[in-house]
Formats: structure tokens, C-alpha cells, sequence
């Protein structure tokens, strides 16, 4: 066949529009023309190239149908974590308790007292929802949130520091995801870093010896996306503190990870929690919302009020500003650490770091079950899951996954088409089979992917 022959085997656009309009329900005209246009396109350049003799008009709809599909739903999306990663950077982070998602759908669709005094009816400040409770559960003077600890700690030293030298330890010069640095942020600040120690080793005379009448503070950062081992030593808060009290200057910690409990309890020994930094003679701790606290994206600010009074006059803090939903699921979550008991139990990211082997095992063996029922070839094994999110990296928990192999499928395809699925399943890839790690997964999810490997198998036949 010549090229206008085989272009001639192409369905005229207004009887495509007609078939697809009469089948899409209320989706916009506009969105469905565009799509036909483009797969009109692509189809119409298979068929000069010669890839195909003629339009197989049942394919070409196929692809319209399923492209419409795509488009057609939210780009942001929720999906099934059964990767093993609590605190999945690429996934949101924490995973919000129910009470948080209350909280949200009422105040996100109705007005509400964002900056408006109930009490006497004039205006009021968005920063007190949340500032009453961060004092009382770290025993700082004061406190003051922002949208995440990248801002916090800019608008930190922004206020602090600007135009003085920050003393930090060599060793504790972090890269953050997106490739953001410790020192890029100093410098955006206005302030001027001070490099002391060595990668492995800093002194209290390292500190000492660098403080001039130009200093402005000392920063400790804490390396919560990594660990070094070995032959080491750091200045722990209490001495770094004392040595910034001495010479009239202000200690700041970036803690980042902002556990407000201790996880002694639950194997993990070691990190710090805020209220023990403030103890130990932090001036200002910075930490991020969405991270152990287990709550929002925002980054939080706690400390003394003369500082905490300076970040609130400050301009920037405008641009910074933490918005009505993100302040509404934050107070939510620091209220149920009023209870440490229950906050372990309706927080998800505590409760997950919490959960026993034996509870990730017993969902993992449900699952397996009902997979099984549908013609899935899987067993259970043992894994380990992290809590990711730049937190306690080298920390394992004893996990156990769903093992799955698929006839006619590599385990590759297979995470592929997970992926695809309408609720996107976002599993893992280990020892050449995919696996679908438990310590994440909750078991009201089980139904969903049930559904979605029910319907890969279906498709196989």
C-alpha cells in the first residue's frame, strides 16, 4: 500500500469525538479532543514510516481511551507504600493519622479562625495554634513554625547571625535531598561559615580557638542522613552550649529529625529528643514536622524568646509562612503527644517503627493468603524495612514481605504494571523478585492490591 493509502484507513476525528464523547461521561470536551488529536498523530506517523499497512481502529480507540484515563486523574496522587520506607521522601514523607485527615477536610473546606482571635474577636496570630504546644512538650521559651527546616534554619541565622561568622564542626556539613547544603544555606543568610575540626574529629578547642569578635553563633548539625564510624569524636550539645554561653554567643542545634519521645523502648537508643536538646542548653533547635515527629511538612523553631521575637519581625517570615492546612494537621499531631501512650498508637510513623516482627509477619502471611487465592504464586520472607526520610540511617527493622513471582512476567514488568494501576502500588525489587514489604503496607490496603494483581493475572490469559 502506497502512504495515502494507508493514510486513508484513518478514522475521520468528529466520528472518534462522537464514539468517545457518547462513553466519557462528563470529562471535558477540550481534554478529550486534544487527546485524540495527539494519538491521531502518533498513529498517523506509525503509518508513514510503514510500521503498520493499515489503522486498526479498535487499537487506536484502546489507546485514546487509556490515555483520556491518564489525563484525566490527579496528577498528585495517593498510593501504596510497599517499599519498606517509612519515611519515604518520594512518597510524602509521614503518613497523616486519621485524626490529622479530619482535621483537614474541615478546616481546608470551611472557613476557619486562621488569624482571628476567638476570645475577644480581633485579629490573631496563625503561629499561636501551635506555639502553646510545642512549649509545653519541649519546655522551650518559645516557638515558631515555618514551611519546612531548610526555611526554619535560613531564618534562623537570617535573624541571628547576618552579617557574623556561624563556627560549625567539618564533620557536620550536611547535603539534604534536592542537593541543598549546609554551607549554601549559611551563605544565603548573609552569615559567614566558619569551618572547624576535621570530617572525623572535633575538639571544644576547635570551637574555642575559632571564636573571634566577629562570631556570631555556634551551629551543630545533626548527620541524620548518615553515620560516621570508627575513629571519631564530635562536641556533644551540653559542652557546645557551655562554650557558647562563656563567650556570650548563641547555640543553635539543627536537629532535623524531631523525635519527641523516646524509642529506647522499641530497639532504638541514641537520638535525641528536642526536649533534651532544649535541656541540654540549646539556645534555638530547628527540626522538620514531616520526619520522626510524624506530622506535616513544616520546619519548627523552638527556644528563647528574645531570638524567637527577632525570626517573628523578621520580613522573610512572610515568604516562609506555613499555610492553614499544614498548621491544622500539625496541631493535631503535636496534641496527641500529650499522650505519649496514644501518640504511639494513632501516629502512623510511630506506630510503624513501633510495630512488633511478629504483627509485620502476621499481615504479611494474611496477604500471602489471599494473593494465593487468586492464582498468585507468592511466599512469605523475611526482610528488613527502614525509616528513611534522612532519619536514623543506620537503623534496620526486622520486616517480613510478600514474595511474588509471575509466569510470563520478569519481576521488572511486573513492579511496572503495580505502578500503572489505578491506586498506584509502589513495591521493591530483591533477589530477582518483587516483594512487597509489610512493615508499610496497612492491612485495609490489602484489598486494592488483591484487586490490582487479580487484574494483571486476567490480563496474562
Amino acid at each position: 500500500m502506497t502512504k495515502q493509502q494507508r493514510l486513508r484507513t484513518l478514522p475521520k476525528m468528529d466520528d472518534l469525538l462522537r464514539v468517545i464523547e457518547s462513553q466519557a461521561g462528563d470529562l471535558p470536551r477540550s481534554l478529550i479532543k486534544s487527546v485524540i488529536q495527539d494519538e491521531l498523530a502518533c498513529y498517523r506517523e506509525r503509518l508513514l514510516v510503514g510500521q503498520q499497512d493499515c489503522c486498526d481502529q479498535e487499537e487506536l480507540l484502546t489507546g485514546i481511551r487509556q490515555e483520556i484515563n491518564r489525563q484525566s486523574q490527579p496528577h498528585l496522587r495517593g498510593v501504596i507504600n510497599a517499599a519498606g520506607v517509612i519515611l519515604h521522601t518520594n512518597l510524602g514523607r509521614a503518613r497523616l493519622s486519621d485524626e490529622c485527615s479530619a482535621m483537614l477536610a474541615s478546616v481546608g473546606c470551611k472557613y476557619s479562625n486562621l488569624e482571628y482571635d476567638l476570645n475577644d474577636g480581633s485579629r490573631g496570630s496563625r503561629y499561636q495554634h501551635v506555639e502553646d504546644l510545642l512549649v509545653r512538650l519541649t519546655g522551650a521559651e518559645a516557638a515558631l513554625v515555618v514551611n519546612n527546616n531548610a526555611a526554619a534554619v535560613y531564618l534562623v541565622l537570617d535573624s541571628v547571625t547576618k552579617g557574623r561568622e556561624v563556627v560549625v564542626s567539618r564533620g557536620e556539613l550536611v547535603e539534604i535531598g534536592g542537593s541543598f547544603r549546609v554551607p549554601s544555606i549559611m551563605a544565603a543568610s548573609g552569615c559567614k561559615l566558619v569551618e572547624v575540626g576535621t570530617t572525623n574529629k572535633t575538639h571544644p578547642s576547635d570551637y574555642t580557638a575559632a571564636i573571634s569578635e566577629h562570631t556570631g553563633a555556634l551551629l551543630k548539625v545533626h548527620t541524620s542522613n548518615y553515620k560516621i564510624i570508627g575513629f571519631t569524636a564530635e562536641v556533644e550539645m551540653p559542652e557546645l552550649a557551655a562554650i557558647a554561653r562563656q563567650n556570650q554567643l548563641p547555640s543553635i542545634y539543627d536537629l532535623g529529625s524531631g523525635l519527641m519521645l523516646d524509642l529506647s523502648p522499641y530497639g532504638i537508643a541514641g537520638e535525641k529528643t528536642v526536649a533534651q536538646c532544649v535541656r541540654q542548653g540549646a539556645d534555638l533547635v530547628c527540626f522538620s514536622g514531616d520526619k520522626l515527629l510524624g506530622g506535616p511538612q513544616a520546619g519548627i523553631i523552638v527556644g528563647k524568646s528574645v531570638y524567637i521575637a527577632a525570626m517573628k519581625k523578621n520580613h522573610l517570615l512572610r515568604a516562609l509562612r506555613i499555610d492553614k492546612l499544614t498548621l491544622a494537621s500539625l496541631e493535631i499531631t503535636l496534641r496527641q503527644y500529650l499522650d505519649p501512650e496514644r501518640a504511639v498508637k494513632s501516629i502512623p510513623t510511630l506506630r510503624m517503627i513501633a510495630q512488633p516482627p511478629a504483627v509485620v509477619r502476621e499481615k504479611a502471611e494474611r496477604l500471602a493468603g489471599l494473593l494465593a487465592g487468586v492464582g498468585c504464586r507468592c511466599s512469605v520472607v523475611k526482610s528488613a524495612a527502614r525509616v528513611g526520610g534522612g532519619s536514623l540511617p543506620a537503623v534496620e527493622l526486622t520486616s517480613y514481605a510478600v514474595a511474588i513471582q509471575m509466569e510470563g512476567l520478569s519481576p521488572n514488568r511486573l513492579e511496572s504494571k503495580m505502578r500503572e494501576n489505578s491506586i498506584p502500588i509502589i513495591a521493591r525489587i530483591t533477589d530477582d523478585c518483587l516483594q512487597l514489604d509489610l512493615h508499610t503496607v496497612e492491612p485495609e490496603e490489602f484489598a486494592d492490591i488483591v484487586l490490582c494483581l487479580k487484574m494483571i493475572i486476567s490480563g496474562l490469559g
